[in-house]
């Protein structure tokens, strides 16, 4: 019956991923500027983080979750000032011609970036634990039960990142570099909304 834990996982993970939020926005612009492999490290580090608050809501490591819970208002504030940064940074980035081969140099730098901001949303666990309890997992799990629905979320989570970057990809070939210049702004400019909605979460 293990397999049906790890289906729950699947569409838990595929759930939480789908709205599009300042992460997606970094998928879609990577994907478009860089290429899909580009997009889909964003996509590995969200599922990560997702990986990460999975774990912590199933197996009930409430410490940690207190912890965090705790000081969501500087984890909040630290990735709101990053989200800031980042979109400053996105909005004047000069775009690269599309049919120039890009380096694969940097992805690290990509994947744990994507990974922190990710993680500097604590009430992620809420949501989790809300879920979990709505499917009727809110018991005690057993750990290998725990452990085979948080690799199901994993997995659901990096499949709709792979939708995400393959129907973007599409359209990737029909943008010259105006077209990349203005997906750097619009990407900028909704990262920087993003970062401003996180301050105003704070007061």
């Amino acid at each position: 019956m293990d397999y049906i834990f790890f289906l729950k996982g699947i569409t838990i993970g595929f759930a939480m991923a789908v709205p599009v939020g300042p992460i997606g926005i970094m998928c879609i612009r990577k994907t478009l500027t860089e290429g899909r492999l580009r997009g889909m490290v964003i996509g590995l580090g969200a599922a990560t983080a997702d990986l990460f608050y999975a774990s912590v809501a199933a197996f009930g490591l409430t410490f940690i979750s207190d912890t965090l819970i705790s000081q969501k208002f500087w984890i909040r504030l630290v990735g709101g000032a990053l989200l800031l940064f980042l979109g400053i940074r996105i909005f004047r980035a000069l775009p690269k011609d599309p049919k120039i081969r890009i380096e694969n140099g940097g992805m690290l730098r990509s994947y744990l970036t994507t990974v922190f901001l990710t993680l500097t949303n604590p009430l992620t666990i809420f949501a989790f634990l809300a879920v979990f309890a709505a499917l009727g997992l809110d018991s005690e799990l057993k750990y290998f039960s725990a452990a085979v629905l948080v690799a199901g979320v994993f997995i659901g989570s990096c499949l709709w990142f792979f939708i995400l970057s393959s129907g973007t990809i599409l359209f990737r070939n029909k943008l010259d570099l105006d077209g990349l210049k203005w997906v750097n702004k619009i990407a900028g400019i909704l990262i920087i909304i993003s970062s401003c909605i996180a301050f105003g979460s704070l007061l």
